[in-house]
Formats: C-alpha cells, structure tokens, sequence
C-alpha cells in the first residue's frame, strides 16, 4: 500500500492511478485525541439505536384478573394476580420500555474528533484519494481491481459525493467496503475503517466538515 508521506509543504496522500495529493493541514495534521474520539463515537452508536425494545408490566400482560385462589384455608402463598411478576408468564419489572439514547456532543467536539481520525489515516497511510469520474458505468470489477492496486487492508470506508452514483453503485456489493456520501460519515465510520477512500468531489466536503470554521469578524471589530 503506498503510505502517505510527510512534505515540507505538509502531509500528502496517495492518488489512485497515479500521483500524489497535499492534504490540507486543518484536516488532515491534528494530534489524535482519544478521550473526544471515544466520545463521539459513544454519541454516534448511541444515536443509531432504534430504542424501540419494550417489554410488559404485569398491568399490560393479558389475563389474570381473577385471584387464582382463596385468601385463606389453601395451605399455599396468597396470590392476588397470575401476572405476578413472580409467576411464569408474569409481567416484567423494570424492564426496559421505548426511549432514545441520543445525547449531545458539542459541535467543536465533534468537529476535533473527526480532524483526529482523519488525521490518523493520514499518519499511518491508511487514506487515498481517487477520481470517481473514471467510473463510466457501474463495475463491481474496477472497483475491486483499484482496491487490490492500492493494497487496501478490510474494511474499506467509500467516501463519496452525492452525484457519484456510478462510482457508489461499483463499490457497494465489495465485501468488508462500506460506502457513504462524505455528508453523513462519522467518527465512527473513519475510526471503524482500515482504510479510508475518498473521491476527489468529496475531499472538500470533508475539509469543511473536520476543519476549525473561520470566525467572522463584525463590522464594529473590522473598524
């Protein structure tokens, strides 16, 4: 696998067919910030639970409205209700009932988050960049064929732009290749990957996203 290498102009990136990237540094140089990645990626999952799992309260288990037995004079336990939790086929306590599982992340958390994983493919050599517009029509067996140039360890993170359908089309069906428009990928999406692809269109996108934002300044602070 051809590994990025380090310039005096920056960090630059292997170019697929041929060449080489500058990777820009407000992305791609930042120092890996374990405890922000592992919160993040904590947010992330957290917030692609469907939380939809539930279970019955002995008030929602159909039946035992009528006491088993007599209060007194059986020899047994006093039992008001076959839906006891304690019974077989009772309700549950405390189970657990539809809730979400999404909490909050700071923008500029997340936005440092996403610098660190990128910027540890780009340490490692783990990033390239290729140009999806040679994607004519969909081809399963170019995509792989570039993968295999490339020498890309599984699994492989497909960033994309939103009008490559072609090339979205040829990558899909590959196995341990998860491809995704460059607008929904995560920290853990880039931290998950082996190996991170991302096409031409996309790197701006992604540049944008992980970067510090400029701060405006006022008309009051320009004067």
């Amino acid at each position: 696998m051809p590994s990025a290498r380090r310039t005096a102009a920056g960090r630059t990136a292997p170019k697929l067919g041929g060449g080489t990237v500058d990777l820009d540094a407000a992305a791609f140089e930042a120092r890996f910030n374990m405890p922000l990645v592992h919160e993040s990626v904590r947010a992330e999952l957290a917030a692609r639970r469907r939380g939809t799992a539930s279970t019955k309260t002995r008030g929602e288990v159909r039946g035992g409205g009528a006491k088993p037995w007599r209060q007194k004079g059986t020899g047994r336990a006093r039992a008001g209700s076959s839906r006891s939790p304690l019974w077989a086929g009772g309700g549950t306590v405390f189970g657990p009932r539809p809730r979400h599982y999404t909490y909050k992340v700071n923008r500029k958390e997340r936005r440092a988050a996403l610098r660190s994983a990128l910027s540890l493919h780009a340490e490692r050599g783990s990033l390239a960049v290729f140009d999806a517009a040679e994607f004519v029509a969909p081809a399963a067996k170019q995509a792989a064929e570039l993968l295999v140039e490339w020498g890309a360890e599984r699994p492989v993170a497909v960033l994309l732009g939103l009008e490559e359908l072609v090339a979205w089309k040829s990558f899909r069906n590959l196995v341990g290749v998860d491809v995704m428009p460059v607008q929904a990928a995560g920290v853990a999406d880039v931290v998950g990957a082996a190996s991170l692809l991302v096409s031409e269109a996309a790197m701006p996108t992604l540049v944008e996203r992980a970067s510090v934002p400029v701060r405006r300044r006022s008309s009051e602070e320009a004067a």
